[in-house]
């Protein structure tokens, strides 16, 4: 499958109209494709992706601190990840079908590269790049408040229904708040054949056990063990 002329591209699949085609080119051009033609002089995307990583942060550190004034750093930072997160920008990237546009080598076309959760999100991060050094600032952030408007609208849902890490955030949050350390969590029993293992786990502060969890999972038991000492402390 061949790209589609860089000549339409943005005006085909980006609201946002490049001055510097040349800048799009580079986005989208993995280093496969000049891996393969190191005679044409081409440059692949990984500077912009780096460039792009950044810029990325700045913008989604900018609209959430704006758009939730009252939230921790902690619970921030969680949003974050959620949003520049390789399965979130290989979604938006997927919208916008981004793949179709991507200058690839053989080997990347022969194993469906062009639908590659990683390769899409890296040349997602350097089309924000792109648009960045084209543009500026202000352009770059309207792009891509644009392209993850779907996960933007997703963030409330995101709060009302925690990740599976939340009693431990929300837990060490408190103990830095109140203490100025860390909780530990103590593997003190594990029962049951390999398929189907139970852990037990404590959780402490200053040595001191505050909650105790069970579960299928080292992860699972902690927890559950950090929900009991939440519980336990709002007593």
């Amino acid at each position: 499958m061949m790209p589609v002329s860089f000549a339409d591209s943005s005006r085909t699949f980006l609201k946002y109209r490049f001055t510097d085609d040349n800048l799009l080119e580079e986005a989208l051009t993995h280093k496969s494709y000049v891996n393969e033609r190191r005679e044409s002089g081409r440059t692949h995307n990984e500077r912009l992706e780096f460039l792009g990583d950044a810029v990325l942060s700045l913008i989604i550190s900018d609209y959430l601190a704006r758009r939730y004034p009252e939230l921790s750093e902690g619970a921030l930072s969680k949003l974050k990840a959620k949003l520049v997160s390789e399965t979130s920008l290989a979604n938006a990237a997927r919208r916008l079908d981004l793949g179709r546009y991507l200058r690839l080598g053989r080997g990347e076309e022969r194993s469906k590269g062009r639908d590659k959760t990683s390769l899409l999100a890296d040349a997602l991060e350097a089309v924000i790049a792109a648009v960045y050094l084209d543009g500026g600032f202000e352009a770059s952030r309207d792009f891509t408040v644009d392209v993850l408007a779907d996960e933007l609208r997703r963030l409330d849902t995101f709060q009302e229904q925690p990740g599976d890490d939340d009693y431990k955030t929300r837990f060490q949050e408190w103990c830095q708040k109140r203490y100025e350390m860390l909780p530990q969590y103590l593997v003190v029993g594990e029962t049951g054949p390999d398929h189907q293992k139970l852990f037990e786990v404590e959780v402490q502060v200053n040595h001191r056990v505050v909650g105790i969890g069970r579960g299928n999972s080292k992860k699972e038991a902690e927890q559950e063990a950090a929900r009991r000492a939440l519980e336990e402390m709002e007593r």
